[in-house]
């Protein structure tokens, strides 16, 4: 949450806990479980099953849940998706999952990670607060 990088995401037609695995292990297979780790999430079933949270088990990290009704409690997260709605979705007509998932990837990956300046990081892309924290702990 620091760098408001997204490290792990998936796309299905779906929202099982399954799909919430995939985002997981993307996540942990680019920066694997950091000591002390915290994944906070909204309350949602797929965050509360068994298999997610046998993974977050096994990867050592603590789960944190928002409050019920208190979106603000996941601000960055819902401040993700309505830029994703904002600068992608709503712009856009797919005429396939596969298109949609595409867009996606290059509106996460090349876009908001590398391009997106966010003021809540010093204007900085998230991969540049990235890897500022990664210098600075290094030091």
């Amino acid at each position: 949450m620091a760098t408001r990088e997204i490290v792990g995401w998936a796309m299905d037609d779906h929202l099982r806990s399954k799909l919430c695995c995939d985002a997981l292990n993307m996540a942990l297979g680019r920066r694997g479980p950091v000591p002390g780790l915290i994944h906070h999430s909204d309350r949602g079933v797929q965050y509360a099953g068994s298999e997610y949270r046998a993974l977050l088990g096994s990867a050592k990290i603590i789960q944190s849940m928002s409050r019920t009704g208190e979106c603000l409690d996941n601000a960055p997260m819902e401040s993700f998706f309505a830029s994703l709605k904002k600068e992608l979705v709503h712009q856009e007509r797919f005429k396939t999952r596969a298109q949609a998932k595409a867009a996606t990837f290059e509106y996460i990956e090349v876009f908001y990670n590398r391009q997106r300046r966010h003021s809540a990081i010093g204007y900085q892309t998230p991969a540049q607060a990235y890897e500022d924290m990664a210098w600075k702990s290094a030091a």
